[in-house]
């Protein structure tokens, strides 16, 4: 009787951890700029060319041609295998489930996850918002990406002068903070 009541408990404890570990969280910056980039790529395909891997495949080097250089979607477009210059091949990995109707989301944070992780490692940076942070807070690399971000030059030693720049162009590049949009009535 003991032997038995030992089994259903540890069933019990293997089905609980089990359970915890299956909802786990999911992290929404995992593979963001794999699931925006095929999503947008999927909305712009027709009926026809969802329905065949090749079109898919074809259609998919053609969106990455069109693709700006440098930047993140670039990358992308080269890890799984859509630019010439690509050194890998993984287009498979992306046209075969698309077409079976798998949801993005799936496509990249499992398939083309497995085939290739730097997939998932692309992220975007984070806007800063001048308005909403105080500026003596952040680093001065961050305030160096802020002007750099707005074709200015920074030039400078101290993290003060860095400020006052921002301070000083803020207002070319940033819409004041509150609701000035608003029409009197």
């Amino acid at each position: 009787m003991q032997s038995y009541t030992y089994i259903i408990f540890s069933l019990a404890l293997i089905f609980t951890i089990s359970a915890v570990q299956s909802k786990k969280a999911v992290d929404e910056q995992h593979c963001e700029v794999c699931i925006k980039t095929v999503g947008q790529f999927a909305d712009s395909l027709t009926a026809d060319e969802k329905s065949s891997p090749e079109k898919i495949e074809k259609a998919f080097k053609k969106f990455c041609a069109k693709v700006k250089v440098d930047t993140k979607e670039h990358r992308l477009c080269y890890y799984i295998g859509a630019l010439e210059t690509s050194a890998t091949y993984a287009i498979g990995d992306l046209s075969k489930p698309l077409a079976w109707g798998i949801p993005v989301e799936k496509i990249c944070r499992e398939r083309l996850f497995k085939t290739n992780p730097q997939i998932c490692d692309l992220k975007y940076e984070k806007q800063i918002d001048v308005n909403a942070v105080d500026l003596s807070k952040l680093k001065v690399k961050d305030l160096k990406k802020i002007l750099s971000d707005w074709g200015e030059t920074a030039d400078f030693i101290e993290k003060s002068e860095f400020i006052k720049r921002i301070n000083e162009v803020k207002d070319k590049y940033v819409k004041p903070s509150g609701d000035a949009t608003k029409k009197d009535l």
